[in-house]
């Protein structure tokens, strides 16, 4: 599979488990198997991943009631992984934007 990784999922309970665990989770394509998933991350961020899990994530069902009736529908499912990193190693998921940051702030 070309790049399973969609985006980083950053949420508040993410945020705990990269502090404290050294995890970080990922918003990944519905298809993508836990090696894929692997390869893409060592790739990507040049660190070692110890394992993976994954989680398949169902849409919310909404509904609104409008004058001409009720309208229902569902948002897409998607699926979740999460990475744990061999032990002292970190993904920086900012190091671009810093980076520039620095060289505006010296000129």
């Amino acid at each position: 599979m070309r790049n399973p990784l969609l985006q980083p999922w950053l949420t508040e309970k993410s945020t705990r488990l990269t502090e404290r665990e050294g995890q970080y989770a990922f918003m990944v394509k519905a298809k993508a198997s836990k090696t894929d998933i692997k390869k893409a991350v060592e790739e990507k961020f040049g660190v070692q991943v110890e394992s993976v899990r994954t989680a398949n994530c169902l849409g919310k069902s909404k509904r609104q009631y409008t004058r001409k009736g009720l309208i229902s529908g569902k948002k897409n499912d998607w699926k979740k992984a999460v990475i744990t990193l061999k032990q002292g190693q970190v993904i920086d998921y900012y190091s671009g934007s810093t980076d520039q940051g620095e060289e505006k702030k010296s000129n």
